[in-house]
């Protein structure tokens, strides 16, 4: 008999299609009102494990309708929607995909950097209006390399940030928790004290309650008028109104930003912007890595049912913190 898994956000079609061929799958995602409620009274309580992503919000009152759920498999590095404590009070572990992701978002957030540093929007828009023609060379922008990158979140995807700035000629500093054995970069204990040393600061570190904000209108005002924020965090982490007002009066230079508080409704004052870049969260968005993050998912499945320890756990033993 297959067991049975609920899936609360969808994988890609193969991986959609290994999960069904192996499981008992109860698509919770295709439901809305009344059916997703019949779902999860009549299914729910069979389930022991459950596909779900950082956009799906997962508290305690949710959890109470799956009884014997001990696995929640996130397609996503991100899990700050979800009750990560009550999920351990419950006895169910979540994992999710911080590694197969590192390279692309870490890609990112050199774009971002150099993009919004040498002004590639703006120069594109130059080119394509006439204006280079009519008005001659635009204006001089400024250099990255032999800049101080300063890194909010030495994790997972702040280390791959860092080894990219470094080969673009960066000097790396950062922000955590605590000292990160394995490097020698410079440690600073307070992101204020960071961004005052760094020309360029680059978000990393995971959202959630304990890092909303965390980059203030005071971090903001030690970054400077020739300072650079990059974020491919998450929207929470970055005062947005103190970033508008800095963007927009010249006290931070510029900005490259993958992520919003108010996702996929950003702030319009940014598009109003043109000292700042915008992506549309979607640093992780390639075949190739989406596949991947399907297949952990399968692969952590896999091992669940098997009895087999879990490839990625985020709580539980054998845990290990993620990146973002």
């Amino acid at each position: 008999m297959k067991s049975d898994v609920l899936v609360a956000y969808p994988l890609r079609p193969r991986q959609m299609a290994l999960l069904e061929e192996a499981y008992t799958v109860h698509r919770l995602d295709l439901l809305k009102g009344d059916d997703r409620e019949a779902m999860l009274a009549e299914a729910g309580p069979r389930c022991t494990a459950m596909v779900v992503n950082g956009h799906v919000a997962i508290d305690d009152a949710f959890l109470a309708r799956l009884p014997a759920l001990k696995l929640a498999a996130c397609s996503s590095a991100g899990y700050d929607q979800m009750d990560v404590a009550a999920m351990t009070r419950r006895g169910i572990t979540l994992t999710n995909t911080s590694d197969v992701l590192l390279d692309d978002v870490a890609d990112m957030a050199l774009l971002l950097m150099l993009a919004a540093r040498r002004r590639l929007v703006v120069g594109d828009r130059y080119v394509r209006s006439g204006d280079w023609g009519r008005q001659g060379m635009m204006p001089l922008t400024t250099s990255t390399a032999g800049k101080r990158a300063g890194i909010v979140g030495l994790g997972r995807i702040g280390l791959a940030i860092a080894r990219r700035c470094e080969a673009v000629g960066l000097t790396i500093g950062y922000y955590g928790r605590s000292r990160k054995t394995g490097n020698d970069y410079a440690y600073f204990d307070d992101p204020v004290k960071l961004a005052e040393w760094a020309d360029i600061l680059l978000v990393a570190t995971p959202g959630g309650a304990e890092t909303e904000g965390l980059i203030s209108a005071a971090v903001l005002d030690a970054l400077g008028p020739a300072g650079s924020l990059v974020n491919i965090a998450r929207g929470s982490v970055v005062d947005e109104p103190a970033l508008i007002r800095a963007l927009s009066e010249g006290r931070i230079a510029s900005a490259g930003l993958d992520v919003y508080y108010n996702e996929p409704h950003p702030d319009p004052a940014f598009a109003a912007l043109d000292n700042v870049v915008l992506y549309p969260h979607h640093a992780s968005g390639t075949e190739e890595t989406r596949d991947r993050m399907a297949q952990l998912v399968i692969d952590n499945l896999a091992a669940f049912f098997a009895g087999k320890p879990l490839l990625t756990p985020v709580n539980g033993a054998g845990a290990v913190r993620q990146a973002k």
